[in-house]
């Protein structure tokens, strides 16, 4: 991913970085550092594996407090709410029939949003690449892990 490129996401999903970001800030970094000190205190470090785990917990908690800050500076904030139209497109949720009639809702949404189990699929997967830009009618065909899947959109709403 480009270090420009735009990272679309929901306003909740927006809320849910800045929140986690939050807590890494001002409860996991502490936490961290003064583990660290403790482990400091139990002696020679080149064999102190509550330092080096400490340590390492540290960076990782670094590494994603980067990732975070990276993702709200490029974030692109879409509130399905004012989208019209019906195309899919990110923020849509969309109503398919499966080929056996089944009938299944998704949203597309961020990549750090999507929860299959609730229906909010990211907009960089094979479902979603298959639905976006379609409207209510087309049959899209997509390649998933386990095989060709066939849908038929049924509905396209904004909410």
């Amino acid at each position: 991913m480009a270090m420009s490129e735009r990272v679309p996401m929901l306003s909740d999903g927006y809320e849910s970085l800045r929140d986690e970001l939050r807590r890494l800030k001002t409860v996991d970094r502490p936490a961290i550092s003064a583990a660290i000190e403790e482990a400091r205190g139990h002696g020679d470090l080149s064999e102190n594996a509550e330092y080096h785990a400490a340590k390492e917990r540290q960076g990782l908690i670094e590494a994603r407090v980067v990732e975070i800050e990276d993702k709200l500076g490029r974030a692109e904030v879409i509130d399905p709410s004012k989208l019209k139209g019906n195309k899919v497109q990110f923020g849509a949720t969309v109503t398919v029939l499966d080929e056996d009639d089944n009938k299944r809702v998704f949203q597309i949404v961020g990549i750090d949003e999507a929860d299959a189990k609730e229906g909010r699929i990211s907009y960089t997967s094979p479902i979603a690449r298959a639905l976006i830009g379609r409207s209510k009618g087309d049959e899209v065909e997509v390649t998933t892990p386990s095989g060709e899947k066939y849908y038929e959109i049924v509905g396209v709403r904004f909410k």
